[in-house]
């Protein structure tokens, strides 16, 4: 214990790290000016896969399309193996159009009178296997398992024609077949011994061969996990086992194994015997990420519930519970609502979860429960707003949040097609505004230097220059609530960003 202590001590008297300068890298499926957005195109689900050599997008068609990594491959051999050869690994990375598929349909459920709709609410990548790669996808009620993988195309060559002796009807035209019709047995012999072939033989016969020289992405659903759901999906989660994964949706998470979709385990049910007694539903969950016995779930009310699977059967008793006290005097009718968690997620090592509501960014240390070690304003200047925000339902946007691989900065997304990047490393007050756009610093204003403060007082707002812009207060803040970046993604080992702004995919690196 004391030698932990001791490296969170020279941690905490290192100096924290630079604030980073992030610049413009690619962007797929760009907007022309004026050009109008088709809702099934929007951008709903944004996923690196744990190498990172491999990102996936879904969107509100049901569509998934998945982009692969090309500044290591085009050189051959991971970043490591770049490094002993001593190629330069300053390069950011660079990604390009792997393939699409359908992955889900939109369906009608019969007995509830209800439209299914196809958007992909989340995707998650599995382990890979044989050169092929394994992914999960889901919508509101169905959950798929798609296996993508390289095939060889099978072509026949050198066919039994000679193009030269062809007649009209395929028939080939040779001496072997102007000979009149003979009577054949029914085993294919001859009853006479007049039938004879050519002198040299038929030099339009050839036995045709199988070539296979080009290869075609192929994507099949291997699985399908249905019916397991009353309400929503809102989360899918993969255990570090590579065994399981868990589904929430809004009263209840179900446990999964990857070989069998008609049977799973209900581990948490929050529904009360009365729906009437109902007071918060869950939000989203996610699995630890070494621990296999472990997983968070989040709910409207603002806490973080720490189940431990060893426990019980049916985890709804909690191990840990997360939550920040109210401070006295400060509720109101928007308090619930702004405090409902959006997302979580846990930080690399599984020490942190970062959770992400209307207001905030929250970062928690799984071993203390007395409240977030650190807090970071995201939309605090929209406080005055929240009864127009409530008026047009932009107080329900479910806003992502995702961490740095190397545990040192969090990132989140707002209105005007912004997002925020933080720092979190003890003594940091970096706090950088981002538009997703070509120029992403362009609404970046740099604040005046000050001297370090707590991590839990760290604001920083945008602050455009002209307050008689339409939609903009006067401290130049931007309220643009139709453009909205909700979905963002941090590459698990590198300081680059993927982020979705409406059906464009935006590229970052630092």
């Amino acid at each position: 214990m004391n030698g932990g202590d001791e490296g969170a001590e020279s941690a905490a008297q290192a100096s924290p790290p630079q604030p980073l300068e992030w610049k413009f890298s690619q962007v797929f499926g760009e907007r022309t000016a004026g050009e109008e957005v088709q809702e099934v195109d929007i951008i709903s689900a944004i996923e690196f896969d744990k190498t990172g050599d491999h990102l996936a997008t879904g969107d509100r068609g049901g569509r998934v399309v998945l982009f692969e990594r090309t500044d290591t491959k085009d050189h051959g051999g991971s970043r490591r193996d770049l490094e002993r050869m001593d190629y330069s690994t300053s390069r950011h990375p660079e990604f390009r159009y792997k393939t699409e598929f359908q992955s889900h349909e939109p369906e009608f459920d019969y007995l509830k009178s209800l439209e299914i709709e196809e958007k992909i609410n989340k995707i998650r990548w599995c382990q890979t296997a044989n050169g092929a790669l394994f992914l999960l996808s889901t919508n509101d009620k169905t959950i798929k398992f798609w296996k993508v993988q390289e095939k060889k195309v099978k072509k026949i060559a050198d066919m039994n024609v000679d193009p030269s002796k062809a007649v009209g009807n395929g028939n080939v035209a040779s001496s072997s077949n102007n000979v009149s019709p003979k009577p054949y047995l029914a085993n294919g012999g001859s009853p006479s011994k007049e039938f004879s072939f050519p002198p040299g033989g038929i030099p339009s016969l050839r036995l045709p061969t199988v070539t296979s020289n080009e290869t075609s992405l192929v994507a099949r659903c291997r699985r399908v996990y249905a019916h397991a759901h009353d309400y929503h999906i809102n989360s899918i989660s993969n255990n570090s086992d590579g065994e399981t994964f868990i589904s929430a949706d809004d009263l209840r998470i179900n446990l999964w194994n990857l070989e069998i979709s008609n049977q799973s385990f209900n581990i948490v049910d929050v529904k009360p015997a009365n729906m009437e007694d109902l007071t918060e539903v869950i939000t989203s969950a996610e699995f630890h990420p070494t621990h296999c016995n472990m997983l968070a779930y989040s709910s409207s009310k603002g806490s973080i519930r720490l189940i431990d699977l060893r426990q019980s059967a049916l985890c709804d008793s909690h191990a840990i519970l997360f939550e920040e006290q109210e401070a006295p005097g400060s509720r109101s009718f928007f308090t619930e609502i702004i405090a409902s968690i959006s997302d979580i997620k846990f930080a690399k090592d599984g020490r942190h979860i970062l959770s992400r509501d209307y207001m905030t960014l929250k970062l928690w240390d799984i071993n203390m429960d007395s409240g977030p070690v650190a807090t970071f304003q995201v939309h605090e200047y929209l406080r005055p707003k929240l009864c127009d925000l409530y008026e047009n339902d932009s107080i329900f946007d479910k806003f992502e949040c995702c961490l740095s691989g190397d545990g040192l900065r969090v990132a989140t997304g707002s209105y005007s097609n912004l997002f925020r990047v933080f720092g979190c490393a003890p003594g940091s007050t970096e706090a950088t505004t981002l538009e997703a756009s070509k120029n992403p610093m362009r609404r970046q204003v740099q604040t005046p230097s000050r001297p370090s403060r707590s991590l839990s007082s760290i604001t920083r707002v945008v602050r455009r220059a002209g307050s008689d812009v339409p939609g903009v207060d006067t401290n130049g803040n931007s309220f643009d609530f139709t453009t909205k970046l909700l979905h963002l993604a941090w590459h698990p080992t590198e300081n680059s960003i993927a982020c979705a702004a409406a059906n464009s995919l935006y590229m970052y690196y630092a």
